[in-house]
């Protein structure tokens, strides 16, 4: 049976989303989250899911950091994000840090089953207006670069790279993740390793450079 979490902070998306959903998989199991702890306690609990759909502007999220660590801390499970803004230079990004796909809000029914459809058929979609746009994006430098670095920590580095980027110290952080302080030294030397950085100054940043502005907080 197929598995999927929901993610966004509107009831009434939600609810046309799980509509969109039951017409491509009827039997499907389909659970919801309004915030990203939301999304990482529906995933511990349901760790079989098959496909996240993640609004990009979720609260917790912060753009691309949210998708970044979904695909860190379970690289078994495909996110694709949703999101009302569809600006070319955004969703190339999405992809370059492992989304499946992009479905935007302002989409029909038809086109929200049909980028279901293929996001579960483990096809990347797009789209179809918006195809040829993000084709000729400019790429952001280093992004893929980043990406694969990211994407070589563990799910438990990637939670302390997390709290480091909100700028917790040391022991903060062991007493949010139930581990000792040398537990957490240890891995911000692993961290700084593998993503080619010399402190944590310079790991928060690259964290940071996934957040994105919600155009529509910003109006």
């Amino acid at each position: 049976m197929t598995r999927l979490l929901i993610a966004d902070d509107h009831p009434l998306y939600r609810l046309a989303l799980t509509q969109a959903v039951r017409g491509v998989l009827p039997d499907a199991t389909i659970h919801e989250a309004e915030d990203l702890p939301g999304v990482q306690a529906a995933l511990a609990a349901h760790p079989d899911t098959d496909l996240v759909l993640l609004d990009l502007h979720m609260p917790g999220s912060h753009g691309l950091v949210g998708l970044a660590s979904l695909r860190a801390e379970h690289p078994g499970v495909a996110v694709a994000m949703i999101s009302a803004h569809d600006d070319p230079v955004t969703i190339r990004r999405a992809l370059a840090y492992g989304a499946a796909g992009y479905l935007t809000k302002r989409a029909d029914l038809s086109e929200l089953q049909a980028g279901l459809r293929a996001v579960l058929a483990c096809e990347e979609w797009l789209p179809p207006a918006l195809r040829e746009a993000v084709k000729g994006a400019p790429a952001e430098p280093g992004d893929r670069e980043t990406a694969a670095r990211l994407a070589t920590l563990s799910p438990q580095q990637f939670k302390v790279l997390a709290r480091v980027a909100e700028g917790r110290l040391n022991k903060q952080i062991a007493d949010e993740l139930g581990i000792q302080e040398r537990t957490v030294k240890a891995h911000m030397s692993a961290i700084f390793e593998k993503l080619g950085v010399r402190n944590r100054t310079q790991a928060g940043v690259l964290l940071g450079a996934l957040a994105l502005a919600d155009p529509a907080r910003e109006a």
